[in-house]
């Protein structure tokens, strides 16, 4: 790696120390679904919305995680949701307690998705059906149970993407080919619940800090190849996420929707040509 390249540690020199926003949003009184909300990407928008005064119902598959996600806040503001999102009874039992513990539904944030490394002589029927029920059908699934609630009070929808779903990567067909399909169906959606007053958006993140991540993270050889891609010289964080979908869900973008927005440091940017050796901070 080359000197002076980040870690994952090394945040605070970019300013993405903490959770907190630099600007304010008009949240509170808002209602907001998280999925996927135990960890990472999930964990801090669920936060982050709760810090500009929205209530909050956090959706997982595991109660430990969403309870630690939303803890040190009113737990009047909170809702524990606990269900996989590739069960249809669950994701519908789980919009109806949100409704009837709030009476309402504003902002909701698809954010659960899953990934298996893949190659075309090796991958199986079972594992394409997991990524593509937990990333595509599970979203659709998800747009039809809230619809009703968002038309009620002209929300919005925003999922979680990829820039995987932009261009190819290396062994990661099946991940591809379902965030590819997700950016195409909120842009769908935008078109036929804009008049509605619905916005629909994604944003598509680089390579984030999570769990999933922190290994090849933590290989210094991978962490340089990395950087070769990365205009912004560091990884991000799942407060960089975070905080474009405070602004996306918000007054502040009332006129944007249908949108895949990269938020991945400059990587869609490049061509593919790494950087020139010695440019690195």
């Amino acid at each position: 790696m080359a000197a002076g390249s980040p870690t994952p540690e090394s945040g605070t020199r970019y300013g993405v120390n903490g959770e907190i926003a630099w600007a304010s949003y008009p949240y509170q009184d808002q209602v907001v679904l998280v999925t996927g909300a135990g960890t990472g990407i999930g964990r801090a928008t669920a936060r982050a919305f709760l810090e500009q005064g929205a209530r909050v119902a956090v959706l997982g598959r595991t109660a430990e995680t969403l309870e630690e996600a939303v803890s040190g806040f009113d737990p009047e503001r909170v809702l524990i949701c606990i269900a996989d999102m590739t069960d249809p009874d669950g994701l519908a039992v789980a919009v109806t307690s949100i409704n009837e513990r709030f009476g309402r539904l504003d902002v909701v944030i698809a954010n659960a998705g899953a990934s298996v490394p893949s190659r075309i002589d090796t991958f199986d029927d079972a594992a394409w059906e997991r990524v593509r029920s937990v990333n595509l059908d599970a979203v659709i699934r998800l747009a039809r149970l809230t619809t009703p609630l968002l038309r009620a009070g002209a929300g919005t929808f925003l999922a979680i993407s990829s820039i995987a779903g932009l261009r190819g990567d290396w062994n990661q067909f099946a991940y591809n080919a379902t965030k590819a399909g997700l950016n195409v169906f909120i842009q769908s959606l935008a078109l036929d619940l804009g008049a509605d007053g619905i916005r629909v958006n994604a944003i598509a993140p680089g390579f984030t800090v999570s769990q999933l991540t922190r290994e090849r993270l933590d290989d210094p050889e991978f962490t340089g190849r990395l950087m070769d891609r990365v205009a912004l010289d560091r990884v991000g964080y799942p407060e960089d996420i975070a905080r474009a979908a405070l602004f996306l869900a918000g007054p502040d973008a009332a006129y944007i929707t249908g949108v895949i927005l990269p938020v991945d440091g400059g990587t869609s940017a490049s061509s593919g040509t790494p950087r020139p050796a010695g440019t690195y901070r």
